[in-house]
């Protein structure tokens, strides 16, 4: 088959859901990707963050074949093996607490919804979130999410949500009420243009939240996992969260989300208040444990950080030659260059040189690479984006 005729396939049989680019990936190795056509590409934001150790690593790969010799399923009425390994790896990693596993973030999200309003019944059931957050495309989700665009032609939202100004303590103080019970934050912005939340907010944050009696979220689905040189942002800053919701590079490339509580509040989920059907399955909770191992055994988190130094020093350089180039933001491996214009054009020419990357809010190219990318990587993709601003003056 050529990529017109899968294309034709979609066109008749799959939703059109999806706007997407002209590529049909057969194969993956690490930083590259090969289309239908044999035709390579480096790729710099691989799964949208889901492959952070790029694409099939062998330690994932071989955990994923073994144990599909084994047992693929089993129910959670159960006990699974895999699954409490790695609950106690995410614990052991994190702050004391307990896991909730699904299978996305968009449910590690929901999960955290039904948790922050069983901590505030009978009254309590308000949740705020911030402006630019972008929190999943289920309804629960999309209500929490600060952007009207993804919202719109689904009104009406779900009630009991908010939205303040990322970053403005005055402006969270105000919209607290007898009804709050918790707030969520991304601390690090993704689809909302790679904006961090500045350490002495997220500290005042967490002040109030305690004054207030209220629970204070962090959704760690792109910034966890070694994204930002910390298994974890939080570690960052030292504001531990009373939860926090997981994805994206937990699996390896394997559908799992989870939900991680203090110990203070694990326990308000009872049996029978949520689940997950597929929701931690021995072959994903098989993938995250050695996910966990890779980054462990290869040092990947000084690399994260090694690596994302490197980006940042070699993209500002390229700053000072180019004026399309108005801000480079991040941290790690968690990076955005914000333009002077329309970033759509940029991503479709770096496609067309063979570079995968992102744009987001219009003029932010998004680059989040494999925790394991190297610095020849780094270099040929910046002559790649070199190149092409040079074209786009």
């Amino acid at each position: 088959m050529k990529t017109k005729d899968v294309i034709n396939l979609y066109n008749q049989f799959v939703m059109p859901t999806y706007t997407r680019t002209p590529l049909v990936p057969v194969k993956g190795k690490g930083m590259k990707v090969v289309d239908l056509h044999g035709k390579e590409f480096l790729d710099f934001f691989p799964g949208w963050a889901v492959s952070g150790l790029g694409h099939c690593h062998p330690e994932v790969v071989s955990a994923v074949r073994n144990q599909l010799k084994k047992i693929i399923h089993i129910p959670n009425n159960y006990y699974i093996l895999q699954q409490a390994k790695l609950a106690r790896e995410i614990i052991n990693n994190s702050f004391p607490g307990k896991v909730f596993f699904c299978n996305s973030g968009a449910e590690a999200i929901e999960s955290a919804i039904k948790l922050a309003r069983a901590f505030g019944r009978p009254d309590r059931f308000e949740i705020i979130s911030m402006e630019k957050s972008f929190h999943g495309r289920t309804l629960g989700a999309l209500a929490l999410t600060g952007q009207k665009k993804y919202q719109q032609g689904f009104e009406p939202m779900p009630q009991g949500f908010k939205c303040v100004e990322f970053g403005n303590l005055e402006a969270l103080k105000k919209a607290i009420t007898l009804r709050t019970c918790a707030v969520i934050i991304e601390p690090i912005q993704g689809e909302g243009g790679i904006n961090v939340a500045p350490e002495e907010y997220l500290k005042a944050l967490k002040k109030l939240c305690r004054e207030k009696n209220i629970l204070l979220i962090f959704d760690e689905i792109q910034t966890s996992m070694g994204r930002t040189g910390k298994f974890f942002y939080y570690q960052h800053s030292g504001v531990v969260p009373d939860a926090m919701t997981l994805a994206k590079s937990l699996g390896g490339g394997m559908p799992i989300g989870a939900l991680v509580a203090t110990e203070k509040i694990a326990d308000l989920l009872t049996p029978g208040t949520h689940a997950s059907t597929f929701g931690g399955s021995p072959v994903v909770c098989a993938a995250g444990l050695a996910v966990f191992r890779a980054i462990k055994k290869e040092k990947l988190l000084k690399n994260a950080k090694e690596m994302g130094s490197y980006l940042f020093e070699k993209l500002n350089i390229l700053k000072q030659k180019c004026d399309i180039i108005k801000e480079v933001k991040g941290l790690g491996l968690m990076i955005g260059v914000e333009l002077t214009i329309e970033g759509k054009h940029i991503v479709e020419a770096c496609f067309e040189k063979g570079l995968l990357i992102n744009c987001t809010q219009g003029n932010i190219l998004r680059l989040m690479p494999a925790l394991n990318v190297k610095k020849k990587d780094i270099d040929k993709m910046i002559k790649i984006l070199k190149d092409v601003l040079a074209d786009a003056v």
